[in-house]
């Protein structure tokens, strides 16, 4: 077979994505997978409100299925109330229309054996999970073939392997699988396709299809809107090829007009639903962007920057120089530009929950052909080994990391680079470890310190309140002028309260008053049982402290056992 190797990529991506889903589906019967969660309801919800219960505007069904599957999240923030009484959803509907062929295999599998035909019991879940995943292969299948008519087997190869392995695709694809990002993926591959299809030879399905797919982008999230650069500027490298594709167009001016028709076809869905429920053609959804002044964090920050936890897509871009000689050059560039412009300029710039910045995971087709502009060029080097040990290794760390973001040791929006240093490969992060995710003073070495126990205690204390009473500990031992840290240990078991508590140290000395917490969820301790923290903090410049108080606080209801906690001294050699 011609281009076996690609053809195998793709075959290997495939069988990588099925086995993350089935490492993260749970077939018992009290923890089902669920995957039309949060966003992600939002944008499914459309389906079962449609076909199932008829009701789009008053959502009386839903408090029910929410009291069963916990759905929304608590708050239903995923529809607004509009002045006419109606729910109006704040998700567009394109999405749900890529999961519709989806939904009826899970509704009809419902339907013929002994699950709830709900739409949200297993059948559901598991179709479009699986859904996202058919997707996928299809847009890899269909981009393999696009790169192969620029480059050779090998590059299209390392290209599939490097864009899919080594970047968040993988937990957008096979984990959180009913995100608009799986969805949205293939309409980028497709639209890549139709392009090249209708400049090799204009055909009208090819113009409408175009539209089609451009308009469903657009409805799914409206940023994808600039999908419209890719055949827009397709072609229009040079003065003489802007003039050969002006010629073209000129000559096929009836395919603009059914590109426009489809277009407009693919975003009636909504503009119907924005009529029937809020009574208008158009419904402001409440996004914001604040284009003069983005966030480059959610390139180079290390909260989720795209650059730091998946730094393959460096490449992505330094592809940008190395395809002059391509027809897809400026469509490319403007379009790969403007989409990573209007990522990081959104009002929440960490995206709510994300592991790197999952909006650029849609567009990577695009990237894609720049991505293998670059490999085709190192491809040509003495140097290409060390660009293959580079591409395996960050393989292996993206797939880690990957577990990391599934255990919440890789946070989902509260990274920072101590932290993140602290984890990087680490199969077995410490109590310590974990305190910089909530302070940024740490002691890499105590050796040189002296180290004074001024606390200790194994007999539990029964800790409830917010906060709750506090241990105040004896600093006869610390003297005056100290310099150094004070160190915290405690094992605590908290039955209520876990997710609001924290664990406190505050130093006193006159109106100088230094205080550091470290929450007590966090990813390496669970609720209701006893879980070990530590944390350091630095004294303050002080003639002597007066008090050292340990306490809990918390911002909701609390009951735990302080079962031991040691306070020591590090005093400095200096």
């Amino acid at each position: 077979m011609k281009n076996m190797r690609s053809w195998l990529s793709v075959c290997l991506i495939g069988v990588v994505l099925i086995s993350y889903r089935l490492s993260y589906s749970d077939c018992h019967p009290e923890r089902t997978l669920k995957v039309t969660t949060w966003d992600a309801f939002g944008y499914y919800m459309y389906l079962p409100s449609a076909f199932i219960y008829n009701d789009a505007t008053e959502l009386a069904w839903l408090p029910e299925i929410d009291s069963t599957y916990n759905l929304t999240g608590g708050t239903l923030y995923q529809s607004n109330i509009h002045t006419n009484g109606n729910y109006v959803n704040k998700y567009l509907g394109g999405v749900s229309i890529m999961q519709t062929p989806f939904f009826f295999v899970g509704h009809g599998i419902a339907k013929m054996s002994n699950y709830k035909a709900d739409g949200f019991s297993p059948p559901y879940q598991y179709a479009i999970a699986f859904g996202a995943i058919f997707y996928c292969i299809l847009a890899l299948f269909i981009l393999r073939k696009i790169l192969l008519r620029f480059y050779d087997d090998k590059t299209t190869t390392l290209t599939l392997l490097f864009l899919a392995l080594a970047t968040n695709l993988i937990q957008y694809i096979a984990i959180d699988s009913a995100q608009s990002h799986a969805f949205i993926l293939p309409l980028y591959a497709f639209v890549l396709y139709t392009t090249i299809k209708w400049h090799e030879s204009p055909r009208i399905r090819w113009a409408a299809l175009t539209g089609l797919i451009i308009g469903v982008a657009t409805i799914s999230r409206p940023t994808e809107a600039i999908m419209l650069f890719i055949p827009l500027l397709w072609g229009m490298n040079t003065k003489a090829l802007r003039k050969e594709k002006w010629a073209l167009v000129k000559a096929n001016r009836s395919h603009v007009i059914f590109a426009v028709i489809f277009g407009i076809i693919g975003v009636l869905p909504q503009i119907i639903y924005w009529k029937m429920t809020s009574g208008s053609f158009i419904y402001d959804v409440g996004s914001k962007w604040f284009f003069l002044n983005p966030w480059f964090r959610v390139l180079f920050g290390f909260e989720n920057g795209w650059f730091i936890y998946t730094p393959i897509t460096i490449f992505f871009v330094i592809g940008f120089f190395f395809m002059k000689k391509f027809s897809f050059q400026r469509a490319v560039i403007v379009f790969c530009l403007l989409n990573i412009w209007i990522i990081i300029a959104w009002s929440d710039w960490k995206y709510g929950a994300t592991y790197s910045t999952r909006a650029m995971v849609q567009s990577y087709p695009v990237f894609a052909l720049a991505f293998g502009a670059l490999v085709q060029r190192i491809e040509t080097k003495k140097w290409k080994y060390f660009f293959y040990l580079a591409g395996l290794y960050l393989i292996i760390v993206n797939l880690f990391q990957i577990g990391q973001y599934n255990d919440t040791v890789l946070h989902y929006r509260d990274m920072n680079r101590q932290y993140y240093g602290r984890i990087y490969l680490n199969p077995n992060p410490s109590a310590l470890d974990m305190s910089l995710l909530d302070t940024d003073e740490v002691l890499n070495d105590e050796s040189d310190f002296e180290a004074v126990l001024i606390a200790s205690s194994d007999i539990p204390i029964e800790l409830s309140g917010t906060p709750s009473e506090p241990a105040i500990v004896d600093v006869t031992q610390i003297g005056e002028n100290p310099k150094g840290w004070i160190k915290v240990e405690a094992r605590i078991n908290a039955q209520v309260g876990h997710n609001a508590g924290q664990l406190q140290c505050k130093i006193q000395s006159g109106d100088i008053v230094k205080e550091r917490y470290i929450r007590l969820n966090n990813p390496i301790c669970d609720a209701g049982e006893s879980n070990d923290y530590a944390f350091y903090i630095k004294i303050p410049e002080c003639e002597s402290p007066t008090d050292v108080i340990i306490f809990v606080n918390s911002w909701d209801t609390f009951e735990a056992h302080l079962e031991t906690f040691k306070v020591t001294y590090l005093k400095s050699p200096n």
